[in-house]
């Protein structure tokens, strides 16, 4: 018997002891290689505030403009830029990660978990830090300096922020969401209203309203390479809108992914690296074939100096330049060139989600505009109908205005002009900067003033003024309270007119009868249940997988 509790003993301590070094070795043997920075000082500059919402260290400054958009410019070393930008940031950096970290809350509501979620994140990154640019370990090194220490409990600060950038790509690679569905296009010569190339996106990365809040609209003037404005926000050095001083733009697009074994190159420090220091398409294309990625995505590149915007398309494996043999360009969530057409990804891609269905929608639209300027591409990227005009509900993923978007920008290369949409998503007014003027003013700004061009502004959509959007936030609101109440098996208050008003404010949207659908299947009411779920198939669903799912949904409730 004591031989057994003798084994029992040492087996027991064993398994302690490969546990503790198993804690420790997740914890300290997998943190990623701080970066060697001869040149500390920076961590010494104070931040000076010169008026409401703006702020100076030497020549780099942080302003809030009118329009609710946050303006930066930052210049100098990569380290020094990262440390400067950080305590300009400081509060922004704070309210980011707290926007941030709440969604995940709302998926991992336990911090223990959260904490168990940080050590798989940090195992499935093991390598990351090899795979970003010495330049952007430095920048965002000298950032985290200025990070929260609430979070420490997830990783701390500069392993947090790296792994941060890596977000879009685990999110869309493991949950093949592809952040649901941006869009972009392009035109040139006969297709634009004065010739000059003239470029379109949404950036539909959503994770709340609260992430969305405090968009940047960030000038760099690097050291190496060429200066860049990219659109972003606090703490994220990747780039997933932008555009260089020689007039390349850059836009990224997710595609459907495998799922991946580990880390290589974020697709925004991809797309960072080619604002950067490409100056044409070529070099663009250079350098997206040097670089490995862990998903699949279409980066949109405009060139002042081909006079063309290209696609170039990469997966996990190979990297293909595309290009239009017309005077224009359309971009949605799957790949167009030869290359891809037998990719079993890129065939269910095209075959099961929103995708083409979006870039049906946006050629109709290109259609009614014969020659593209900056005021019907906005148009177009508002747009909220189905094919053929069709009403398919307020926020439909088919629509090339879901209502999620981070930001809409237009691009205007050749004259280094862009336009930015100010809150709420694409519906705020666009923003106009003349990137040439910001490079020789900025430096030197030392008040309060507005550098964009107001006299080309784009007003605010009309839509905000309208019954449909007071019922669309209605509509959220409702859907939030319908969910909670299906989670926790709970009747509605006010049932009958709760769901009737649900109903109301957005009738021909699927999701609307889904969610009606599920409560009363939670409820055990399977009548009720099969009719809303029956509703919902009569409407236009995302895609084939949403489709099957309801009608699961209508055999369990028969």
């Amino acid at each position: 018997m004591k031989r057994v509790l003798k084994f029992l003993a040492y087996t027991f301590g064993f398994l302690l002891l490969l546990l503790l070094v198993g804690y420790l070795y997740i914890q300290y043997g997998l943190a990623p290689h701080i970066p060697e920075v001869k040149d500390k000082s920076s961590l010494n500059l104070q931040r000076e505030k010169v008026g409401e919402n703006f702020y100076r260290i030497g020549n780099n400054w942080l302003r809030k403009n009118e329009s609710g958009l946050w303006e930066e410019y930052i210049e100098g070393e990569p380290f020094e830029r990262g440390v400067i930008r950080g305590k300009l940031e400081k509060e922004l950096l704070y309210s980011q990660e707290v926007a941030f970290v709440d969604q995940i809350h709302n998926l991992v509501p336990n911090n223990s978990y959260l904490k168990y979620l940080g050590w798989f994140t940090r195992v499935f990154n093991r390598h990351l830090d090899e795979n970003f640019p010495e330049e952007n370990k430095l920048e965002i090194y000298g950032e985290s300096f200025s990070a929260p220490h609430e979070f420490d409990f997830i990783n701390p600060a500069y392993d947090r922020m790296l792994n941060y950038h890596a977000a879009h790509d685990i999110g869309h690679a493991l949950q093949s969401l592809a952040l649901v569905g941006c869009t972009s296009f392009a035109a040139w010569n006969e297709r634009s209203a004065d010739s000059s190339m003239i470029i379109g996106r949404n950036l539909d990365f959503y994770l709340g309203d609260k992430f969305s809040e405090n968009k940047i609209v960030y000038f760099c003037n690097p050291k190496q390479g060429n200066k860049f404005v990219m659109i972003t926000w606090a703490g994220f050095m990747g780039c997933v809108s932008g555009m260089n001083e020689k007039g390349i733009t850059i836009t990224i697009n997710a595609a459907k992914s495998d799922i991946p074994n580990g880390a290589t190159t974020p697709i925004s420090i991809l797309a960072r690296e080619i604002l950067q220091y490409a100056n044409n398409i070529d070099e663009a294309y250079s350098i997206a074939k040097r670089r490995k990625t862990f998903v699949c995505e279409t980066l949109m590149i405009g060139s002042a100096p081909d006079h063309k915007t290209s696609l170039i398309e990469k997966s996990i494996t190979k990297t293909i330049l595309f290009n239009s043999d017309t005077d224009f360009i359309l971009c949605a969530n799957h790949y167009q060139s030869d290359s891809f057409k037998n990719d079993k990804n890129n065939i269910e891609n095209i075959a099961t989600s929103a995708s083409m269905y979006r870039f049906h929608r946006l050629e109709e639209l290109m259609n009614r505009s014969a020659k593209l300027d900056y005021k019907n591409v906005a148009s177009i990227l508002r747009d909220q109908r189905g094919q053929q005009d069709k009403n398919i509900g307020i926020g439909n993923e088919k629509a090339l205005n879901q209502l999620i978007s981070h930001h809409a920008i237009i691009f205007q290369p050749e004259k280094l002009r862009f336009w930015v949409s100010a809150n709420p998503y694409q519906e705020g007014e666009f923003v106009c900067y003349d990137l040439k003027k910001i490079f020789i003013e900025a430096p030197s700004m030392k008040e309060n003033r507005e550098l964009n061009e107001t006299a080309l502004a784009i007003p605010a959509d009309s839509f905000l003024l309208s019954a449909d959007w007071e019922n669309f936030l209605q509509w959220r609101e409702l859907k939030q309270e319908i969910k909670h109440a299906t989670n926790d098996k709970k009747e509605l208050n006010n049932e009958k007119n709760t769901a009737n008003n649900f109903i109301q404010f957005n009738p021909e949207f699927w999701e609307t009868y889904f969610y009606l659908g599920e409560y009363y299947k939670a409820k055990s009411d399977k009548a009720s249940a099969k009719k809303y779920f029956d509703l919902a198939l009569t409407k236009e669903i995302n895609d084939t997988h949403e489709a099957d799912k309801m009608r699961e949904e209508i055999k369990a409730v028969q």
